[in-house]
């Protein structure tokens, strides 16, 4: 079985062995600190506009040129990681960004699809880091996000610069499903905006072979191959709510 994630939002939560699904989204959440698929958002003044992700501006300015290194911020799942807040005892996102990501990512899986990659909430604490493919679509995103919902405040979003928007990488992710293959597919996703991901054996994931196969069968759009595990089946009956 291949699992195809979908959503490409991240926050930071304290692992507790469990599964989470949000937004449409599978989030496998490991024991310790770990890093999980996410949506979420934020609140603040209407006049607010982009900031810029290097020196964050007040509210109402606009978001600077892209500066040197504008490139989408890259997440390491294993790397130990603080909760943004703490609320009842229990580990979460800041409620400013759970809020403005929620209200980017309505926007992005819908008139923004052309131009969205991917999401990163409290990427500082209260901020979100948004990842497009071209930023003056961005900011009409964000704007958009914020006139969906007032109290979002667009001054906690930060763009930064994808090659590929996610609906790209997914199309040529679906490309990989039903590929025939020396090594198994055990995952497809879409990234963070700059290939398409795949986790399939060690072997396969030491094989230049089945990358060229794989960036072949999308057309040539980069594939980045991990090892993974495969999907486990469900176990029981499956019954029908009440």
């Amino acid at each position: 079985m291949v699992r195809r994630t979908g959503r490409g939002h991240l926050r930071v939560v304290k692992a507790k062995a469990r599964a989470q699904v949000r937004g449409g989204a599978a989030a496998a959440v490991a024991a310790g600190m770990a890093v999980a698929l996410l949506t979420g958002c934020g609140k603040g003044p209407a006049a607010s506009a982009v900031a810029d992700p290097v020196a964050p501006a007040a509210p109402g300015a606009v978001a600077a040129s892209p500066g040197a290194d504008r490139t989408c911020p890259v997440i390491d799942p294993t790397a130990p990681q603080s909760p943004p807040v703490v609320i009842d005892g229990s580990p979460a996102n800041t409620p400013e960004g759970e809020r403005l990501s929620q209200a980017i990512g309505a926007q992005g899986y819908g008139a923004f699809a052309d131009v969205y990659a991917t999401q990163i909430v409290d990427h500082p604490a209260g901020r979100v880091a948004l990842c497009v493919t071209d930023l003056a679509r961005g900011r009409l995103l964000v704007e958009a996000a914020h006139a969906a919902d007032p109290e979002a405040d667009p001054a906690r979003a930060d763009l930064y610069l994808s090659k590929y928007a996610h609906r790209t990488l997914m199309a040529a992710g679906d490309k990989l499903v039903d590929l025939k293959a020396k090594f198994p597919i055990y995952s497809v996703s879409g990234g963070h905006g700059a290939a398409v991901e795949v986790t399939t054996t060690a072997e396969g994931a030491a094989s230049a072979e089945f990358k060229a196969q794989l960036e072949k069968a999308t057309g040539g759009i980069p594939v980045a191959v991990t090892k993974g595990e495969p999907a486990t089946p469900l176990e029981g009956p499956m019954t029908a709510a009440p």
